[in-house]
């Protein structure tokens, strides 16, 4: 029985789902994942916090330019027309609300759509929320990327956060291994299974009480 994708066909998943004509960022880690999946003939502009819109995918190997790097200092590609700023500035386009869609990873999301991605709280961790909060807040549509378990097995759907926060009621949509949820006045409503998984069987590993939205088409834009 299947019941999880892999991190590169969720990747693809996300990349389906940006708009054309959207500028958008992608988190460190595996949402940098989606860059590599977007249409070739599709109009959609990466930006990157630090100071890069027009961000191409990861390059081929041995066409790797170290001066040319994401804000996880991954090396990545320019497209044709890509410009380069200062880092204000780049903060600045977050923060004014420039962004159509961000993509970030989490290690929990709230039933009311906060998001908690920096910290555990464990201690001796290191402060480093950095631009995530930014992100959170300033794009218009927030897509975030995880697994749905840890690796103990516990949902990082929640009905509250437990972890220090990084945005209040700024996450729109998850993408998980299991399935895609939208965060909805009324709690998570599922939007698409994979593999042999139920609402049923998400309900029970989540704890969470989900609407079953697979058959209901997806408001526009979303």
């Amino acid at each position: 029985m299947t019941t999880r994708i892999d991190r590169r066909e969720l990747a693809a998943r996300i990349a389906a789902d940006i708009p054309e004509g959207s500028y958008a960022n992608l988190g460190i880690g595996a949402p940098t994942l989606v860059s590599d999946y977007l249409p070739a003939d599709a109009e959609i502009v990466l930006h990157t916090e630090n100071g890069m819109l027009g961000m191409g995918p990861a390059p081929e190997t041995g066409r790797i330019d170290p001066d040319l790097v994401n804000a996880g200092k991954l090396p990545v590609t320019a497209l044709p027309g890509a410009a380069y700023f200062h880092h204000a500035d780049s903060f600045g386009m977050m923060r004014g609300g420039h962004l159509d869609v961000c993509v970030l990873g989490a290690f929990q999301v709230s039933e009311r759509g906060d998001l908690a991605n920096w910290s555990t709280g464990e201690p001796g961790a290191i402060p480093a929320v950095g631009g995530a909060m930014d992100l959170a807040i300033g794009a218009k549509q927030v897509f975030v990327m995880t697994d749905l378990l840890t690796k103990q097995g516990v949902s990082k759907l929640v009905s509250a956060c437990t972890y220090p926060l990084t945005g209040v009621g700024c996450v729109t949509r998850v993408y998980t291994d299991h399935a895609v949820f939208d965060v909805t006045p009324g709690g998570f409503a599922v939007r698409e299974l994979f593999g042999d998984n139920t609402v049923a069987e998400l309900a029970t590993l989540t704890g969470l009480a989900l609407t079953d939205a697979t058959g209901i088409p997806a408001a526009e834009g979303a």
